[in-house]
């Protein structure tokens, strides 16, 4: 079972340069609210209530102010400053106290997911004991990503970083799942030629052990990354479509706090006096009439 999350919003944003040389990528706007919003809800949806976000060293500040230890949510928040960006795998070093003796999940600052059923499947992932379990989605051009080929079982076969010549169209997403051996395994990596622990060779640690398995995001769902300027418009742009369309909102945390019964009308009000006169308030205080 996963008991703990880990949001890793470090990095330095270069595709975004210069919005990112005064602001953290992670707190640029999504449409309506905070990138971070996204990926916190991810975990949230998963019923997760330890979290641990990894931030730039020196930009600390900025992210408690709009998320501070999570008491607000009934959830704990807690930080971690990563000095320079040394790879994925390093959040499980830097975390390694924070996971003490829990399984735990991972998720990229930077990844949106969307999905009618992606509740049920994320509430699915967490029942992991052992092993590890990453996440797939089909994809049009695979020689952009790391991707996996899996047999009938969804058991892993191959795991291929950026393949020249095509090895599968499922691309491995930026949601991971990993029993407490992953601290131990991550310390074990050597850095890559361009000097960082990558994912690919600490999933591959628990495939060689034939424990690491896949699941598919499915059809329905959506994965899209926000790591250039198109790509972060576009999915304000999505976003934007949905909401405005269907009425409700994705990745408003305290709707998601609500409904997991860990906060009541009080806690909400509190937010709505926090966000002051928004659109977004307005919408809480629909959800408390």
């Amino acid at each position: 079972m996963i008991k703990k999350g880990i949001v890793l919003a470090g990095g330095k944003g270069t595709r975004m340069s210069p919005i990112t040389k005064a602001i953290n990528k992670q707190l640029l706007p999504i449409f309506d609210k905070p990138l971070i919003f996204y990926p916190l809800s991810i975990l949230m949806l998963a019923k997760i209530k330890d979290i641990l976000i990894i931030v730039n060293k020196g930009e600390l500040n900025q992210y408690k102010k709009i998320l501070p230890d999570g008491k607000n949510l009934g959830i704990k928040i807690q930080y971690e400053e990563q000095s320079k960006p040394r790879g994925l795998p390093d959040a499980f070093i830097l975390g390694e106290k924070f996971i003490g003796n829990d399984n735990v999940a991972l998720i990229l600052g930077d990844n949106f997911f969307y999905g009618q059923n992606l509740t049920k499947q994320l509430l699915n992932y967490k029942k992991l004991k052992k092993g590890a379990k990453i996440i797939l989605h089909k994809v049009k051009k695979p020689d952009q990503y790391g991707v996996a080929k899996i047999n009938k079982n969804s058991k892993v076969i191959i795991i291929k970083e950026k393949p020249k010549k095509f090895v599968s169209d499922l691309a491995i997403t930026g949601l991971y799942f990993f029993d407490n051996l992953v601290c131990k395994y991550s310390k074990t990596l050597k850095p890559s030629k361009r000097g960082e622990l990558e994912i690919v060779d600490l999933i591959n640690k628990y495939k060689k052990k034939g424990s690491l398995k896949a699941n598919l995001l499915g059809r329905g769902g959506a994965w899209l990354d926000t790591g250039s300027i198109d790509d972060f418009y576009k999915t304000s742009a999505f976003v934007s479509a949905i909401e405005k369309r269907q009425g409700f909102k994705i990745a408003c945390i305290e709707e998601i706090a609500h409904s997991n019964n860990w906060i009541k009308k009080k806690e909400i009000n509190n937010q709505i006096k926090f966000y002051g006169n928004c659109e977004y308030s307005s919408y809480l205080k629909n959800l408390v009439k």
